[in-house]
Protein backbone atom coordinates (compact mmCIF):
# COMPACT_ATOMS: atom_id res chain seq x y z
CA UNK A 1 0.00 0.00 0.00
CA UNK A 2 1.31 3.43 -0.93
CA UNK A 3 0.47 7.09 -0.53
CA UNK A 4 1.27 9.69 -3.15
CA UNK A 5 2.36 13.06 -1.82
CA UNK A 6 2.21 16.22 -3.90
CA UNK A 7 4.65 18.55 -2.12
CA UNK A 8 3.76 22.06 -3.26
CA UNK A 9 5.89 25.07 -2.47
CA UNK A 10 3.80 28.18 -1.84
CA UNK A 11 3.49 30.62 -4.74
CA UNK A 12 5.53 33.81 -5.06
CA UNK A 13 5.26 36.79 -2.74
CA UNK A 14 6.87 40.18 -3.23
CA UNK A 15 9.76 39.53 -0.83
CA UNK A 16 11.06 36.33 -2.47
CA UNK A 17 14.84 36.60 -2.89
CA UNK A 18 15.22 39.81 -0.88
CA UNK A 19 14.08 39.04 2.69
CA UNK A 20 14.25 35.89 4.79
CA UNK A 21 10.60 35.92 5.75
CA UNK A 22 10.64 32.71 7.74
CA UNK A 23 7.58 32.64 9.97
CA UNK A 24 6.90 36.38 9.96
CA UNK A 25 3.22 37.26 9.72
CA UNK A 26 1.62 39.28 6.97
CA UNK A 27 3.51 37.87 3.97
CA UNK A 28 0.89 37.52 1.25
CA UNK A 29 1.05 36.42 -2.37
CA UNK A 30 1.71 39.09 -4.95
CA UNK A 31 -0.10 39.26 -8.29
CA UNK A 32 2.32 36.72 -9.78
CA UNK A 33 1.76 34.38 -6.85
CA UNK A 34 -2.02 34.60 -7.13
CA UNK A 35 -1.81 33.69 -10.81
CA UNK A 36 0.49 30.78 -9.96
CA UNK A 37 -1.98 29.53 -7.33
CA UNK A 38 -4.78 29.56 -9.89
CA UNK A 39 -2.62 27.56 -12.31
CA UNK A 40 -1.94 25.04 -9.56
CA UNK A 41 -5.68 24.72 -9.00
CA UNK A 42 -6.14 23.94 -12.69
CA UNK A 43 -3.27 21.44 -12.57
CA UNK A 44 -4.87 19.50 -9.70
CA UNK A 45 -8.45 19.69 -11.00
CA UNK A 46 -8.31 16.18 -12.49
CA UNK A 47 -6.31 14.53 -9.69
CA UNK A 48 -7.99 12.12 -7.28
CA UNK A 49 -6.83 13.72 -4.03
CA UNK A 50 -7.99 12.72 -0.55
CA UNK A 51 -7.19 16.01 1.20
CA UNK A 52 -5.04 19.14 1.20
CA UNK A 53 -2.94 20.35 4.09
CA UNK A 54 -1.05 23.64 4.36
CA UNK A 55 1.45 25.37 6.57
CA UNK A 56 -0.27 27.94 8.83
CA UNK A 57 1.50 30.88 7.14
CA UNK A 58 -0.56 33.17 4.96
CA UNK A 59 1.37 32.58 1.74
CA UNK A 60 0.87 28.81 2.04
CA UNK A 61 -2.82 29.14 2.86
CA UNK A 62 -3.36 31.54 -0.06
CA UNK A 63 -1.71 29.00 -2.35
CA UNK A 64 -3.75 26.11 -1.00
CA UNK A 65 -7.16 27.78 -1.03
CA UNK A 66 -7.74 27.89 -4.83
CA UNK A 67 -6.63 24.25 -5.10
CA UNK A 68 -8.94 23.18 -2.28
CA UNK A 69 -11.82 25.16 -3.75
CA UNK A 70 -11.37 23.50 -7.15
CA UNK A 71 -11.33 20.05 -5.50
CA UNK A 72 -14.28 20.81 -3.21
CA UNK A 73 -12.28 20.53 0.01
CA UNK A 74 -11.37 22.75 2.93
CA UNK A 75 -7.71 23.43 3.66
CA UNK A 76 -6.45 21.70 6.78
CA UNK A 77 -3.66 23.45 8.67
CA UNK A 78 -0.64 21.38 9.69
CA UNK A 79 1.92 22.98 12.00
CA UNK A 80 4.45 20.24 11.23
CA UNK A 81 4.87 21.49 7.64
CA UNK A 82 5.44 25.09 8.71
CA UNK A 83 8.50 27.02 7.52
CA UNK A 84 11.86 26.56 9.24
CA UNK A 85 12.00 28.64 12.42
CA UNK A 86 14.80 31.07 11.59
CA UNK A 87 14.69 32.72 15.01
CA UNK A 88 16.38 36.14 15.11
CA UNK A 89 17.05 36.05 11.37
CA UNK A 90 13.33 36.23 10.59
CA UNK A 91 12.54 39.31 8.53
CA UNK A 92 16.20 40.13 7.81
CA UNK A 93 17.30 41.08 4.29
CA UNK A 94 19.65 38.71 2.52
CA UNK A 95 22.00 41.67 2.06
CA UNK A 96 22.34 41.93 5.84
CA UNK A 97 22.51 38.17 6.34
CA UNK A 98 25.41 37.90 3.92
CA UNK A 99 27.45 39.97 6.40
CA UNK A 100 26.76 37.52 9.25
CA UNK A 101 29.30 34.66 9.52
CA UNK A 102 26.63 32.50 11.16
CA UNK A 103 24.60 32.75 7.95
CA UNK A 104 27.57 31.45 6.00
CA UNK A 105 27.92 28.57 8.46
CA UNK A 106 24.23 27.75 8.14
CA UNK A 107 24.46 27.54 4.36
CA UNK A 108 27.65 25.49 4.37
CA UNK A 109 26.57 22.96 7.00
CA UNK A 110 22.86 22.65 7.63
CA UNK A 111 23.54 19.43 9.55
CA UNK A 112 25.46 21.20 12.31
CA UNK A 113 24.26 24.83 12.27
CA UNK A 114 21.30 26.47 13.98
CA UNK A 115 19.84 29.92 13.30
CA UNK A 116 20.06 32.11 16.43
CA UNK A 117 17.11 31.12 18.64
CA UNK A 118 15.76 29.00 15.76
CA UNK A 119 15.62 25.34 14.78
CA UNK A 120 17.99 23.15 12.81
CA UNK A 121 17.09 21.85 9.38
CA UNK A 122 17.24 18.34 10.84
CA UNK A 123 14.52 19.34 13.32
CA UNK A 124 12.42 20.69 10.46
CA UNK A 125 13.03 17.47 8.56
CA UNK A 126 11.90 15.42 11.54
CA UNK A 127 8.55 17.16 11.80
CA UNK A 128 7.58 17.00 8.11
CA UNK A 129 8.65 13.36 7.86
CA UNK A 130 6.60 12.60 10.99
CA UNK A 131 3.56 14.33 9.48
CA UNK A 132 3.95 12.45 6.20
CA UNK A 133 4.20 9.11 8.00
CA UNK A 134 1.00 9.82 9.93
CA UNK A 135 -0.78 10.82 6.71
CA UNK A 136 0.57 7.76 4.88
CA UNK A 137 -1.10 5.51 7.43
CA UNK A 138 -4.33 7.53 7.36
CA UNK A 139 -4.57 7.83 3.57
CA UNK A 140 -3.23 4.51 2.33
CA UNK A 141 -3.56 4.11 -1.46
CA UNK A 142 -4.65 7.73 -1.77
CA UNK A 143 -3.03 11.05 -2.73
CA UNK A 144 -2.40 14.00 -0.42
CA UNK A 145 -1.37 17.59 -1.20
CA UNK A 146 0.95 19.35 1.24
CA UNK A 147 1.53 23.08 0.68
CA UNK A 148 4.72 24.03 2.46
CA UNK A 149 8.03 25.89 2.02
CA UNK A 150 11.16 25.36 -0.04
CA UNK A 151 13.61 24.25 2.65
CA UNK A 152 11.04 22.06 4.39
CA UNK A 153 10.11 20.32 1.13
CA UNK A 154 13.81 19.81 0.37
CA UNK A 155 14.28 18.30 3.82
CA UNK A 156 11.48 15.79 3.17
CA UNK A 157 12.85 14.90 -0.26
CA UNK A 158 16.38 14.41 1.07
CA UNK A 159 15.09 12.04 3.75
CA UNK A 160 13.12 9.94 1.28
CA UNK A 161 15.98 9.90 -1.23
CA UNK A 162 18.43 8.78 1.45
CA UNK A 163 20.59 11.87 0.98
CA UNK A 164 22.30 13.94 3.70
CA UNK A 165 20.69 17.21 4.75
CA UNK A 166 23.77 19.13 3.54
CA UNK A 167 22.82 18.15 -0.01
CA UNK A 168 19.87 20.57 0.11
CA UNK A 169 21.52 22.84 -2.49
CA UNK A 170 21.42 20.02 -5.06
CA UNK A 171 17.63 20.24 -5.29
CA UNK A 172 15.64 23.03 -6.91
CA UNK A 173 12.18 23.72 -5.47
CA UNK A 174 10.79 26.88 -7.06
CA UNK A 175 7.79 28.88 -5.85
CA UNK A 176 4.54 27.20 -6.94
CA UNK A 177 6.37 24.01 -7.93
CA UNK A 178 5.19 20.44 -7.30
CA UNK A 179 7.34 17.50 -6.24
CA UNK A 180 5.57 14.13 -6.45
CA UNK A 181 6.68 11.40 -4.08
CA UNK A 182 5.26 7.90 -3.56
CA UNK A 183 5.82 6.40 -0.11
CA UNK A 184 5.08 2.85 0.99
CA UNK A 185 6.23 0.22 3.46
CA UNK A 186 8.88 -0.74 0.91
CA UNK A 187 10.40 2.74 0.77
CA UNK A 188 10.00 5.83 -1.42
CA UNK A 189 10.13 6.83 -5.05
CA UNK A 190 10.40 10.36 -6.47
CA UNK A 191 8.21 10.65 -9.55
CA UNK A 192 8.63 14.35 -10.35
CA UNK A 193 10.88 17.11 -9.04
CA UNK A 194 10.18 20.85 -9.33
CA UNK A 195 7.24 20.57 -11.73
CA UNK A 196 6.20 24.10 -12.65
CA UNK A 197 2.85 24.72 -14.32
CA UNK A 198 3.37 26.86 -17.42
CA UNK A 199 1.42 30.10 -17.82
Amino acid sequence: MTTTFFLVRHAAHDRVGTVLCGRMAGVYLGSLGKAQAERLAQRFASEDVACIYASPLERALETAEPIASRLGYSVRVCEDINEVNFGHWTGTSFEMLNQDPRWSSWNHSRSTSRPPEGETMLEAQGRIVRAMEQLRIRYSDRSVILVSHGDVIKAALLYHLGMPIDSYHRLEVEPASICTLVVGDWGSKLLRLNEVVAA
